[in-house]
């Protein structure tokens, strides 16, 4: 559907010597400083002298046919989440600015996408501590959407620079994390492929934690194919080629619980239409209730994992820099303090029951279907009034928070056409069915939009 540069794509141009990675940087830079443009808002730091002396670095290596992979030079942004040595790792807020001293070390994440020769363009904007499925931060400014930007839709959190900047081929690919959607909801908000990984498989060291119980680490870019490779690398896995799954044959279950509720127009009519197009082409869709999904919200009654995991992080500076946090965040930050140690282990052992039922019920299955989001973006004008981003801000992240709860993968697919309103369509499935949902997502990719 678009003409933007794959990940695949820029390695063969690179290799032919059609670009070099000087020119991927150069123009990349060029993007995130055109006055015009969303850059000023996307990053809150950008790497300029590192960047361009990594590239430098790269052609050099490519020269001498030691380049350390096929994608050494390909610039991707980092979300202000993660440690870069040198740095101070911001989160998005201003509470960490003045006492935290540079990070001694890479993330092993960043590290791992460095030693494949991908390049630092700079650090992404973000939801404050992550703690939101908007992408509003009252610090550093919000990225717009890439819809109408003339009236400014929210670009989706908590990962919002990292999927602007990949729309706007500010980067090729991004890092960024997902807790209860901060990679899917910011990927379908802007037309991109945005993946949440099985926890265990990306280690989450050097990453300030929003909940460590829910927490992944993943990738945001503009194909399946290109999500692969740099969930691969995140992985320590080798990367292999992508073999999509035919359409036909697939097994796919809609839930009908939770799910389907509340959606928007533009979101219903987009998802039936898909759904309708992978049923043409022969793939097999069943509309299943999963009760269990109830479970969900009364696990966050009280704000569950999220506020009783960030309250303990955050408990001391929230003493010494409340003043200073986000409003919006600070006050759900709060609702940790409320949850007793019991209260906290009735959610754990009601989520382990969760995972085992949820994962009997759709064993029979290739794969779960479900519209990323029950919103379509919504303009940032609207959502002034606490009450009314509250609520935008619940039904952003519903649907991809029962895969988190679930501690399985995920991955938001772009199903709208050309000139429509951005709609993501999800895949999900257990834990560990990684490889699945990739094959899944890269045979449909193409075919959802038509």
């Amino acid at each position: 559907m678009s003409a933007d540069p794959t990940l695949a794509s820029l390695a063969a141009d690179l290799d032919a010597g059609r670009t070099t990675a000087r020119q991927l940087v150069d123009e990349c830079l060029a993007r995130i400083a055109d006055p015009a443009g969303e850059g000023v808002r996307t990053f809150i730091h950008v790497d300029k002298a590192a960047a361009i002396a990594a590239a430098d670095a790269m052609d050099h290596l490519r020269k001498a046919k030691a380049a350390p992979s096929p994608y050494a030079g390909i610039p991707v942004s980092i979300k202000d989440l993660f440690d870069i040595k040198g740095q101070v790792t911001r989160a998005g807020s201003r509470a960490l600015e003045a006492d935290c001293t540079p990070a001694e070390a890479d993330a092993p994440v960043v590290a791992r996408l460095r030693r494949a020769g991908f390049i630092v363009i700079g650090r992404t904007n973000m939801t404050e501590f992550a703690y939101s499925g908007i992408g509003i931060n009252p610090h550093y400014g919000t990225p717009k959407s890439v819809w109408n930007r003339s009236v400014g839709h929210v670009p989706g959190g908590s990962s919002s620079g990292a999927a602007v900047s990949v729309a706007d081929r500010m980067a090729h690919g991004a890092l960024g994390t997902d807790t209860g959607g901060s990679c899917r909801i910011p990927a379908a908000f802007n037309g991109i492929v945005g993946y949440k990984p099985t926890q265990s498989r990306v280690p989450l060291d050097g990453g300030v934690p929003l909940s460590f119980s829910l927490d992944s680490f993943g990738p945001l870019a503009r194909t399946v194919g290109c999500c692969a490779v740099l969930d691969a690398v995140l992985a320590d896995e080798a990367v292999q080629p992508l073999q999509p799954r035919p359409v036909k044959g697939m097994r796919l279950a809609v839930p009908t619980t939770i799910a389907l509720d509340d959606l928007d127009e533009e979101v219903a009519t987009t998802f039936e239409r898909a759904l309708e197009t992978l049923s043409r082409q022969g793939a097999s869709i069943e509309r299943i209730e999963v009760p269990e999904f109830h479970d969900v919200a009364v696990m966050n009654s009280k704000g569950g994992f999220a506020a009783a995991e960030s309250y303990a992080w955050h408990r001391y500076l929230i003493v010494s820099h409340g003043d200073v946090y986000d409003p919006r965040v600070h006050v759900r930050i709060l609702r940790g303090e409320g949850i007793s140690a019991a209260d906290y282990i009735d959610i754990l052992n009601a989520r382990r029951s969760f995972i085992a039922r949820t994962e009997a019920r759709i064993a029979p299955y290739d794969a779960l279907v479900l519209p990323t989001t029950a919103n379509a973006p919504p303009r940032i004008a609207d959502l002034a009034d606490d009450k009314a981003f509250a609520t935008q801000n619940l039904r952003a992240l519903r649907n991809c928070t029962l895969i988190n709860m679930l501690d399985g993968c995920a991955i938001s697919l772009p199903a709208h056409r050309e000139g429509e309103m951005p709609v993501g369509l999800m895949l999900a499935a257990a834990g560990g069915s990684d490889r699945r949902i990739f094959e899944l997502a890269a045979g449909m990719e193409n075919i959802i939009r038509v």
